[in-house]
Formats: C-alpha cells, sequence, structure tokens
C-alpha cells in the first residue's frame, strides 16, 4: 500500500489522500510533510472572517447582545440562516452544560462547535479499489477547477500514483492547453481531441487508462453554471460514457466550488449534486474572503441529506492559493481554529 500523509502539529496524522495496493505501485511511501506552513497559509486566508468573528467576545459579560452580535457575524461569514441558529444553539448549550462566565472562554466553545459540525466532511480520498480511479471534475467557470485538477494530479503523483488526464473541457478557449501545462508540469499523460466531443475524450482517456495500467483518470469537463440545462446534461452524458467504459465508473465525482462566493456555492453543490451525485468537494479560494463560514451551511445540508438515506458530501481539499502547496485536505478541527483565528 502507498499512501499520502501529512502530519498537522501534533503527533496525529491528518485525513490523507490513500491508495490501496497495485503492482506497479509497491513502493516506498514518501516522507510526512509537516503541516506547519499550511496551517500559517490557512489562517491568514481565513483572517478576515476570523477577525469580524473574534471581535464579538471582546465585551465583558456573556449576554443577549453577544448572542446577537455573534449571529450578525456568522451571517457575514456566510454560514447562511440555518447553520447560524444550529451553531448558536449548540454554543447556548455549551455555555449552561460548562458554566461559562468569560466571554473569552466562549470562543473555544464556538471553535468546539464548528469543527463538531464539519467533522463530517473530513474524509480521505482514497483510490486504488478500482484500476483505474476514475475521477470527474465539475464545476462553475472561474471556481479554480482545472487548477485544481493539476494540484491533484501533483498530490496523487507524489504518492506514487499514476495519472493520466483528459481534457474533457472542450467548450473554453484554452482549457485544453493549460490541462496540457499542468500535464507537462507534473509529468503525466494527457488524452485531448481539438475541438472534440467531451464524452468521446472521456471515453478514450478511460480505455487508454485501463490500457496504460493507469492508476487513475482525471476527468476535466467544462465549467457550466447550473442555469445552463444543456450544458448540465453534457455532464450527465460524459456520466453515461465513462460507465460505458467501464461500467463501475466514475468512482469519483467532485465539485470545486469558489469559497468567495458564500451562499451560492451552497446552491451550486445542491445543484450539481441533483445533477451527478457528488462524491465529495474542493473548495479553493478561501484566502482574503470573509465568506469562510459557507461551510458550516454546507456541513448541515450533508446532515440532512445524510438523514434522507444517504451521506454527507466530504470536503476532500481546500486551497488557499495558487500554488501547489496551497491545496491540502481537510481537517475540521484545523479549520474551526483557523476560522476564529
Amino acid at each position: 500500500m502507498f499512501s499520502f500523509f501529512k502530519k498537522k502539529n501534533t503527533d496525529q496524522p491528518a485525513p490523507s489522500v490513500s491508495t490501496a495496493p497495485s503492482e506497479a505501485a509497491s513502493q516506498q511511501m514518501p516522507a510526512d510533510r509537516p503541516r506547519t506552513s499550511w496551517l500559517a497559509r490557512l489562517g491568514t486566508g481565513l483572517r478576515r472572517t476570523g477577525q469580524s468573528i473574534s471581535t464579538v467576545f471582546t465585551g465583558t459579560q456573556i449576554d443577549d447582545a453577544l448572542y446577537e452580535e455573534l449571529e450578525t457575524a456568522l451571517l457575514m461569514a456566510d454560514a447562511g440562516v440555518q447553520a447560524t441558529a444550529y451553531l448558536l444553539a449548540d454554543l447556548k448549550r455549551r455555555v449552561k452544560d460548562t458554566s461559562t462566565t468569560e466571554p473569552s472562554a466562549v470562543k473555544a466553545l464556538l471553535a468546539a462547535s464548528i469543527a463538531q459540525l464539519l467533522k463530517p466532511l473530513e474524509k480521505p480520498l482514497t483510490i486504488g479499489a478500482h484500476k483505474p480511479t476514475i475521477i470527474m471534475v465539475a464545476g462553475v467557470n472561474g471556481a479554480g477547477k482545472t487548477t485544481s485538477i493539476g494540484k491533484l494530479t501533483r498530490h496523487l503523483s507524489d504518492s506514487g500514483a499514476s495519472v493520466l488526464l483528459a481534457a474533457a473541457d472542450t467548450f473554453r478557449a484554452a482549457a485544453r492547453e493549460q490541462l496540457a501545462v499542468w500535464a507537462t508540469r507534473n509529468t503525466v499523460e494527457i488524452v485531448s481531441q481539438e475541438g472534440g466531443d467531451p464524452a468521446s475524450v472521456s471515453f478514450d482517456a478511460v480505455t487508454a487508462g485501463r490500457a496504460r495500467g493507469k492508476d487513475v483518470v482525471l476527468v476535466d469537463t467544462a465549467g457550466r453554471l447550473p442555469t445552463q440545462l444543456h450544458l448540465m446534461e453534457e455532464l450527465k452524458k460524459i456520466k453515461r460514457v465513462v460507465q460505458k467504459a467501464e461500467q463501475s465508473g466514475p468512482h469519483e465525482v467532485l465539485l470545486v466550488i469558489d469559497g468567495n462566493t458564500g451562499q451560492n456555492a451552497l446552491a451550486q453543490v445542491k445543484a450539481f449534486d441533483e445533477t451527478l451525485g457528488l462524491t465529495g468537494l474542493i473548495v479553493t479560494k478561501l484566502d482574503g474572503t470573509a465568506k469562510g463560514g459557507v461551510l458550516a451551511a454546507i456541513a448541515l445540508w450533508g446532515q440532512s441529506r445524510a438523514a434522507a438515506g444517504g451521506s454527507a458530501v466530504p470536503v476532500y481539499f481546500i486551497g488557499v492559493g495558487e500554488a501547489v502547496e496551497d491545496l491540502e485536505t481537510f481537517n475540521a478541527q484545523e479549520f474551526a481554529d483557523a476560522l476564529l483565528g
């Protein structure tokens, strides 16, 4: 088995990309890489959100005014009405149960509440149960989808997995060329067709991935808005064609969302889930934004999804910048701590 682990500032490993055994990949696991610098970047990225919430706890007493200010701060951070109400109710219970009297101590209780809400989103991306593992990636234009695919390719390659890219985003100008640049950077193969049909490119890539013994086939689909019904139908077509090429696929259907878009990101998650049946999320651009609370809204939606017989859609990775190292595995406690400064 070969795995990709990153350790936090403690002895406990954070969620990881892990891969099941394969004959071609029985190699030494890469050394653990410290998360110290990553946590610093995450804290910097969420600073605006953290400052707006932290100022609530600078008063002298715990009263209705404090909770009203906190409600406003959470709504401004795009936690949403339902998640905000959930967190406030849970926080009041924690304050009562612990007999907390100092406003400064309430901040730690809120961090614990947020971490508990986000915990179901914390899950490692696992590959290797199928060869190749087919990962289909969707998202709206501008969310950072193709860049995230390039970064994910690097993570997978660093863990020892062989990756094949499918340039199925044939709608956007230069998308194929952009993905080709990432293929060159990561020294991986790419399947593309100039002006080709997205579903056809996907089929050829899956077939080639199986023939060449690749561990992962990453399919880059065209960026689109949920309101573009003809393009959403194209996504369904790609998924059907992938299933024709590999009956068990796609094994992961990921959505890349821009953390700056707040509640609109939640609307995207719901729409793409209805169309494709999402298995995971990549949240990008959490740097310099005051809207980091949207993950709380996504987590609460995940609870309702689970209650209906499904499961929460995990956040496999979050990004706080353009560099490869700015995409990291999601950890609920780390995020909650960074969110509150």
